[in-house]
């Protein structure tokens, strides 16, 4: 009997020491901190990854991870500084930064998220109540938009630090426009475009009336140019012709010869028709070459 409660206490003994021993140990994860609660009071934080040591039955250990968080925040409503809405859709990427203050402030991710959310809502609701619409939705360069998101990161960043967490962005994913702004806001952007392509239109015209005036201008120029060198060698061709016909009839023989070949032109172009019959005076050129030729 003695043999048997000796080695059942033996048992017992080894067993409790397997339990203590199997207790008192545990992992950290290289994407988690490990953090050692004691009497509902945290005593050690680890972040180191590897087999670690606890008191058995006392400590108990909250992982909390390391990696960086996407909290995607359900869509909300804000108001424009000219009273209208928008739907903002955002999410949020952080981390934890301390887990000591994590555990006391919030402990858990959930009630993280929860503080995220609250304070990316207040941010945005702040920061789009003092823009109106159009600054917001339009077409413009995109960094005037930017600079809005960064002040909405840092300030969601500066309320989170408070809990231990490290805030790395604030991003809107899309900003919707409720049902009855919707046609307000497509009207006016679309009489935007349209007011623009009229202005490109004009310019485009406006260009085209100056290209066009100063073509027209150097084909009169040119015209004028070749009409009156034209003139000007039709001029000094006529001059040239009487030249010629001065200087080769200068004489009355030749004047008589000239106006001979004349009338034997006339009287060759008269009765080329199929109508032979010609009237002439009695005293015409024609008449005495005709009967006289030797006259």
């Amino acid at each position: 009997m003695k043999k048997f409660t000796a080695r059942l206490v033996l048992i017992l003994a080894i067993f409790l020491a397997l339990v203590c021993l199997f207790g008192s140990m545990y992992t950290v994860a290289e994407n988690e901190y490990a953090c050692v609660v004691r009497l509902s009071k945290i005593v050690d934080t680890i972040d180191n990854a590897g087999l670690h040591f606890k008191i058995p039955f006392i400590d108990t250990i909250r992982f909390f991870p390391r990696d960086v968080q996407l909290y995607d925040i359900n869509p909300s409503e804000v108001l424009t500084s000219d009273k209208k809405n928008m739907t903002v859709d955002s999410y949020v990427i952080w981390e934890i930064s301390d887990p000591l203050t994590f555990f006391k402030s919030v402990g858990t991710i959930g009630e993280a998220e929860r503080r995220l959310d609250a304070a990316t809502y207040t941010t945005l609701k702040n920061v789009m109540g003092t823009l109106p619409q159009a600054s917001i939705i339009n077409q413009e360069d995109g960094g005037e938009r930017n600079k809005i998101y960064d002040s909405i990161t840092q300030s969601v960043a500066e309320v989170s630090a408070q809990y231990g967490i490290r805030v790395v962005d604030v991003k809107i994913k899309r900003l919707d426009l409720p049902a009855d702004n919707e046609q307000a806001v497509y009207s006016r952007m679309i009489s935007e475009r349209n007011q623009m392509a009229e202005k490109y239109k004009a310019d485009g015209e406006y260009e085209a009336s100056i290209i066009t005036n100063d073509v027209d201008k150097q084909v009169n120029i040119i015209i004028s140019d070749a009409q009156a060198a034209a003139a000007k060698l039709e001029a000094e061709g006529e001059a040239e012709y009487m030249r010629m016909l001065a200087e080769a009839f200068n004489t009355d023989d030749k004047r008589s010869f000239y106006q001979f070949t004349l009338a034997l032109d006339a009287l060759r172009a008269s009765l080329s028709g199929s109508d032979k019959t010609v009237i002439l005076g009695a005293d015409a050129e024609l008449v005495k070459m005709l009967i006289d030729p030797q006259s």
